[in-house]
């Protein structure tokens, strides 16, 4: 079976997301003995057309020069290539290529789709591209072979919306074999000193909500915002209003998972504020290094959590947890969390379920 990876700006990650789960998953199938390709944007850090037993295909991608129109043409640049490549199946993570190039897919090929997290409801986008959204949603759950929802409420809306059954496996995470304080060296911080998020710079993952709340508490705390803050818009807006504020520290981008394990397992608070989408990566990587988490109150976080984190909707709600909550006396909770990495989102786990979902539609053929 010669499996395809569309979708994503490529491997090794350096993005979290789809790029996490496309190396986490192409790996593993190169290691079980798959043919197994993804492609890479040409700009991508890592320009060797092989990584880990995974062969990479760079393709042209002009987002760059011309914005988020550029990620149509990457996704075109990719279609183009698989039909030249006899792929038995596709997986593709996320569903706008497919809207506009699906008449482009392969014939041959199974397609495999990732559906993501209601997009159009994402505020970076305008209202006419909400609308096209939507539209290439509906399409993209029409035109693909298998469906895949990464989060029970994802599935719902699928079968509400399309009356489309749809494969749950959510995203996966593992658990920390250490975790190295000297890290906190590195940024001049004690143990459970400071309070902290990781996000992409996007209205909807509500982080000026988190520091506004952060701003107007008695707790003199450090906050540490991981994210690339100089990459959108939105990211520069929230640099410029909180940048002079002492006690709040942007980091930029981390991917190194140790460093990103240490901070947050010697968090006090972790903060996750996402709103839109599905079982998210930075959450299932913050249950799994013993963050005691509290999240924006949506089904998606809880259909994650459970009962097993703090839930804000507002500004004053987070002023409050960050004055009330202390993180030693929550150890079930982090418990708890641990115990749903391991038995329920494990990328051992995912993998395998993926493995044989595409097995699955690659012998219906």
């Amino acid at each position: 079976m010669k499996i395809a990876i569309i979708g994503t700006r490529g491997i090794p990650n350096n993005y979290s997301g789809f790029e996490q789960f496309a190396e986490n998953f192409a790996v593993f199938l190169a290691k079980e003995g798959y043919d197994i390709t993804v492609y890479n944007s040409h700009n991508h850090k890592y320009q060797k057309p092989y990584f880990k037993g995974v062969k990479i295909i760079h393709c042209f991608d002009p987002e760059y020069l011309v914005g988020t129109f550029g990620q149509f043409i990457y996704d075109l640049n990719c279609i183009l290539n698989s039909r030249r490549q006899n792929f038995d199946v596709i997986l593709q993570l996320g569903y706008t290529s497919n809207s506009i190039w699906r008449f482009l897919l392969p014939k041959a090929a199974k397609v495999v789709t990732n559906m993501d997290g209601l997009e159009w409801k994402r505020t970076k986008y305008t209202p006419l591209v909400q609308k096209f959204l939507k539209y290439a949603e509906k399409l993209a759950a029409k035109s693909s072979d298998v469906l895949i929802a990464d989060s029970l409420g994802i599935q719902t809306y699928l079968k509400k919306k399309y009356g489309l059954e749809s494969t749950y496996i959510p995203y996966g995470a593992n658990i920390p074999e250490h975790f190295q304080k000297s890290i906190l060296e590195d940024y001049n911080v004690r143990p459970f000193s400071y309070d902290m998020l990781i996000a992409r710079m996007e209205p909807e993952n509500n982080i000026e909500v988190i520091l506004d709340g952060h701003c107007a508490s008695n707790q003199k705390r450090s906050f540490f915002v991981i994210g690339n803050h100089q990459g959108t818009k939105y990211g520069k807006y929230i640099y410029k209003k909180f940048k002079d504020t002492p006690s709040i520290y942007f980091l930029g981008g981390i991917f190194d998972l140790v460093k990103l394990n240490a901070l947050r397992k010697f968090s006090s608070l972790y903060f996750h504020g996402h709103s839109v989408g599905g079982t998210n990566p930075s959450l299932l990587e913050a249950m799994a290094s013993e963050a005691l988490i509290v999240a924006h109150d949506n089904p998606f976080n809880k259909g994650v959590l459970g009962e097993d984190a703090h839930y804000f909707t507002d500004a004053s709600d987070v002023t409050g947890f960050i004055e009330k909550l202390e993180k030693k006396a929550f150890s079930k909770m982090i418990d708890n969390n641990t115990k749903k990495i391991r038995y329920k989102f494990s990328w051992k786990s995912v993998n395998i379920n993926y493995l044989k979902t595409l097995v699955r539609v690659y012998q219906s053929s």
